[in-house]
Formats: C-alpha cells, structure tokens, sequence
C-alpha cells in the first residue's frame, strides 16, 4: 500500500476524534462544575448544623446530617463519572496510537519487501547484462577462429605453408606497413573493444600477422610474431613456447 493510501486512512479514522475529546472534556468540566455546587452546599449544611446545633432537634440534626451524606455521596458519584470519562479519553488516544504504530510498522515491511524486489530485480539484470556481453564474445571468439582455423587449413593444404592470421586492420593499411614487426607495446594505446577477444602471451587483442599453435590442446592458440620471436613464417609444424616445454618433458 503506498504511503499516500496509509496516511489518507489514517486521517479519515481520525477525523471524529477532536469532537470526541472535546465531548468528553466539556462532560467532565460540567461535573466539575456540579461537583462544586455540591460543595458548596456542603459547605452551607455544615455551617447550619454547627451553628445551631444546641438548640436543633434531633430530628432536625439528623436531617441535615443526612443531605449533607447525600450531598457527599453525588459527589463521589461525580468523581466517579470523571474518572470513567477521563479513562474513556485516553483509551481513544490510545487506540489511535495503537493503530499509527501498527500502520508504521506494516509500511516499513512494505518499504523493505519491495527494497528487497528491487535489488534482487537489479541483480538479475546484472547478471543479465553480464552474460549478454559474455555471450557475444565467446560467439565471436569461436566465430572467428573457426574462419581463421578453416582458411589457414586451406593455405597449409594447398601451398604447404604455416598457417597465419591477419587481423582486420591489415587488410585496410598500405602494403608498404610491415605487421610483422609490430610490437604488442605499440598497441597499447589504440583504441580496443571491450568485446573483443584477446589472444597471444601478452593477452592483446588480434593485429599484425599472428601464427597458431599445432598442439590442439593449447589454451591460448594464436600469437603474435614479435611476442614469439618471429619474422617469417616457420616450415612445418611450430608450437608455442609452453608447448615446446611441456612437449619436452614427455
């Protein structure tokens, strides 16, 4: 429930509540107003008794004792009323009290339900977010060594040579550019795509001419001329330098 519906709830269930209280306080001045009447009658019953208490009968005595009891017993009656109007007053503030902290509290739980929605929605489209953008480049890396892997295949087929990767950026440059000694430090400030793949010991994306690996289990595949120590084109078969070691140890 929004904030507004609870606060508009709570207005309308309040909204008798300073006419009661003003009933029940203009009740409990009128018996104090009473109260003190009958004090004051007291009062005058008492100075009549004491003042001719020698020459009143019996009668007479136990007349004015007795309206002077019952004057006593209204005005207990009165107090009594007051007490019960005055209890009465607060256990309607108090209810009111009850009910806005009950409110309070039911809006707070609200509050924190749909905090909780909220995050758990933002985390979901966080990790959303993440294996879209992870999706693409996993495609895109297989994507483009697949195309890589089947053209070097067909080269080492046809003409017997290493097979060799060019990146996009030389087919665009002037043939006088020689990749083959492009250092990975010369590529450090250009500008890279998030997406795309890296490759090589130096973990950079693809330029220049790069050269694969001929062991099938090696987990980085392609790398780059000058991170090898390359300027040609090896004959044969060429394995990457931690697959030469680990050839070795066999």
């Amino acid at each position: 429930m929004a904030a507004g519906m609870y606060l508009e709830h709570y207005l309308d269930s309040i909204e008798n509540l300073p006419f009661e209280l003003q009933r029940n306080f203009q009740l409990m001045r009128d018996l104090d107003q009473r109260t003190e009447d009958l004090k004051g009658q007291i009062d005058s019953l008492a100075r009549e008794y004491t003042a001719n208490a020698r020459t009143l009968s019996s009668e007479q005595k136990l007349s004015l004792l007795r309206q002077i009891q019952q004057s006593y017993g209204k005005c207990k009656e009165f107090g009594d009323d007051k007490v019960q109007l005055a209890m009465q007053t607060y256990e309607m503030v108090d209810k009111h009290i009850r009910r806005l902290d009950t409110d309070l509290a039911r809006f707070e739980a609200d509050l924190k339900e749909k905090q909780i929605e909220s995050t758990d929605y933002d985390s979901a489209s966080s990790k959303s977010n993440k294996s879209d953008h992870r999706g693409p480049k996993k495609k895109e890396v297989t994507r483009t060594r697949s195309k890589v892997k089947s053209s070097d295949d067909d080269c080492s087929s046809k003409n017997g040579q290493k097979k060799v990767k060019l990146s996009q950026g030389s087919e665009f440059s002037t043939p006088a550019v020689n990749f083959g000694n492009v250092h990975p430090s010369d590529v450090l400030d250009m500008p890279v795509d998030p997406n795309e793949p890296t490759y090589c010991l130096c973990h950079q994306v693809s330029y220049g001419e790069m050269i694969g690996c001929d062991n099938t289990d090696c987990s980085i595949e392609w790398f780059h001329f000058a991170c090898v120590g390359l300027t040609t084109k090896p004959r044969g078969k060429w394995y990457c330098p931690r697959c030469s070691q680990e050839r070795k140890k066999k």
